[in-house]
């Protein structure tokens, strides 16, 4: 799919800085964060989430009784 992206102009030297460093494409770097932070972040959170059951469960246990 096709679309456009407008950038700062800060963010899209940034990112031709990055691509150059990386020898790729700006459009290469820019789908693979797209990627990351979609299917990541879920993945941050339930890691988290289990961390703070995990910290907690004595507390969690006897709330449940």
């Amino acid at each position: 799919m096709a679309m456009t992206l407008r950038l700062s102009e800060e963010d899209d030297r940034l990112l031709t800085e990055r691509a150059a460093k990386e020898h790729r494409s700006k459009h290469d770097l820019v789908t693979e964060a797209v990627h990351a932070f979609l299917t990541e972040r879920e993945a941050h959170f339930n890691r988290a989430l289990d961390r703070g059951m995990a910290k907690h469960q004595e507390l969690l246990d006897r709330l449940a009784q």
